[in-house]
């Protein structure tokens, strides 16, 4: 029996469940209080076995008032079944999220168990503030592109016979990359939509990682990066591979762009054979490294997080969170480390996977 359980409770481990657990009987007195509990509060949950719950647990609202004398669950309305959660105030002043539910013999009859659950309102916290610095993020992203859109376009409708065919073409091209990047923005919070909420969708179709690599360095000296910058080298062995080739050629870019953005001297990319083990299947390895200063040690663990974007503070912040989440949908794995001339290395494996649909 767990040591915080009362009598009778054998086949119950309060003290495996993720959330705090407290339950009271019907004259108030704990008789169960589990580990999590303990944590949250502070308290030793042997030692809280037996007192009365309005006492062990003094719980307040966010503005001083008492939480108990609110609810009054033994003494107020025989009609209630519980409490939704509330964000309330333990002694000291730690948040936590308590939901409620009352037990009774029968409905609107006295009440037989009180059972309280208690999560830590940090994760709540941390939750929020990450979707208002998205908000954040995005609203400063789309507002200079769409000032710049606005702009031209309006120049161009009050002046529209003042512009060379010159003048008008050059515009029309700012116009044209500026919602570029908007639509990019707009696919890069969906995408983060997706890999949060566990719905990224993957169609799974054959593709060929090596000719995709030099597609996309094709792409960028074709942009005007030098093509002397890059090398591709890939085994002859790489095994077939089923993947979804829009999300993979998302990955390959954005560590691509990542490379040419903050890395120097020559962009490697290698591909090789993953053989198969006791712990995966046989899949391919692709390393992005460069020479340039690489990423400090101690921020490699914050790389695949929302909004790291390295010393110079640019873009969304938001690509290498979703490089992990489609590898990982994939299910894959990515690294980063050092490379061997100093730069960044950014690796990512992919299982040779299956067909989205077998016809």
């Amino acid at each position: 029996m767990d040591s915080a359980a009362g009598a009778g409770e054998e086949d119950v481990r309060p003290d495996d469940l993720p959330d705090g657990l407290v339950v009271a009987d019907r004259r108030g007195l704990i008789s169960c209080f589990n580990a999590e509990a303990g944590r949250l509060t502070g308290a030793v949950p042997t030692r809280m076995l037996g007192l009365p719950i309005q006492d062990a647990l003094p719980l307040e609202h966010t503005d001083g008032r008492r939480w108990w004398r609110l609810t009054d669950p033994y003494d107020g309305p025989a009609t209630r079944s519980g409490e939704p959660e509330h964000h309330l105030l333990l002694p000291g002043g730690r948040e936590v999220l308590v939901t409620t539910r009352y037990l009774r013999t029968a409905p609107g009859g006295p009440l037989h168990r009180l059972v309280l659950s208690l999560r830590d309102a940090g994760a709540r916290h941390r939750d929020e503030r990450s979707d208002a610095e998205l908000i954040a993020t995005v609203a400063h992203e789309l507002r200079s592109p769409l000032t710049s859109v606005k702009g031209f376009t309006a120049t161009m409708l009050d002046k529209w016979e003042r512009f060379t065919d010159d003048q008008k073409r050059l515009m029309l091209q700012t116009v044209d990359s500026d919602a570029d990047r908007v639509t990019r923005l707009i696919t890069e919070l969906l995408d983060v939509s997706r890999i949060d909420s566990g719905r990224l969708e993957i169609r799974r179709l054959p593709i060929q990682l090596a000719e995709a690599a030099r597609r996309h360095v094709e792409t960028l000296v074709n942009g005007g990066q030098p093509a002397e910058r890059f090398t591709v080298r890939a085994a002859d062995d790489l095994p077939g591979l089923w993947a979804d080739p829009d999300k993979i050629d998302q990955v390959l870019g954005n560590l691509l762009e990542n490379a040419v953005r903050h890395g120097a001297g020559t962009i490697t990319i290698e591909l090789h054979r993953v053989p198969p083990s006791d712990h995966h299947q046989e899949g391919t390895a692709v390393t992005v490294s460069d020479e340039g200063p690489g990423i400090p040690e101690e921020a490699m663990h914050r790389v695949f997080t929302r909004f790291w974007r390295g010393s110079d503070r640019s873009g969304t912040g938001l690509g290498l969170y979703i490089v992990k989440g489609i590898v990982e949908a994939h299910g894959g794995t990515v690294t980063v480390g050092r490379g061997d001339r100093g730069g960044a290395r950014f690796r990512f494996t992919l299982p040779a996977g299956t067909p989205a649909f077998m016809v």
